[in-house]
């Protein structure tokens, strides 16, 4: 029988990235001209840099690869650091780890900044694979990343489920077959989650990991 598989997502659940990621918004958009307020730019954790660029701002695609650019210039040295795990996770990944569960990241972050993110805090190890972008912008979508790490880990989706705090987490499971499960530590709401067709949302840490270990 084929291993089923807990799916992670990484910015909102494992880990608040707000300050790293909010600096080198505004140190791109800064380089390109832009202006927008600290608070309006929340909405760029989570889902794919180059499309919510474009989107915010109504910038043709050029300009958003240009603002990616200057993001990730910052964000290589500086700003992946700029971050902290979400109290209680490590405890958590340590207990699902020994209690037999298969754990997975899957996230819209290139794959080469999460694994320098999971090595610095020092939770590389509870992890059987971690997925996410390329930094040509491939593979950034969240059901295109989850995809991936199912093909290259051979796993049963059903039953396997996927742990997010933003609707994308969600639809992106769904889109392969995997049920999704919200966290409401993140930046999502539980309005979102419950629309986008969360199962469940989990308002503590505690909560989540009581919840998986009995799966």
């Amino acid at each position: 029988m084929k291993q089923k598989y807990i799916f992670f997502d990484l910015d909102g659940t494992l880990t608040d990235p707000a300050e790293g990621i909010l600096n080198c918004i505004e140190h791109s958009i800064k380089k390109l001209g832009l202006f927008a307020k600290r608070e309006e730019l929340k909405c760029f954790i989570g889902p794919p840099l180059l499309d919510t660029y474009m989107k915010f701002f109504n910038i043709p695609r050029e300009t958003a690869e240009k603002a990616v650019e200057y993001y990730r210039e910052r964000f290589s040295v500086t700003g992946l650091f700029e971050n902290k795990l979400y109290a209680g996770i490590p405890e958590a990944l340590k207990r699902l780890k020994d209690s037999g569960k298969h754990l997975v990241i899957a996230t819209s972050k290139p794959e080469i900044y999460t694994k320098r993110i999971t090595d610095h805090f020092g939770i590389t190890e509870y992890f059987d694979f971690i997925a996410g972008a390329l930094l040509d912008h491939s593979r950034v979508e969240k059901a295109d990343v989850i995809a991936h790490a199912v093909k290259e880990l051979s796993a049963d989706v059903e039953g396997s489920v996927m742990i997010g705090d933003r609707k994308f987490d969600i639809e992106g499971a769904a889109e392969n077959g995997i049920k999704g499960y919200g966290v409401l530590w993140g930046y999502g709401s539980q309005e979102e989650l419950a629309l986008s067709g969360a199962e469940k949302c989990f308002e503590t840490v505690s909560e989540m990991t009581d919840f998986l270990i009995e799966l």
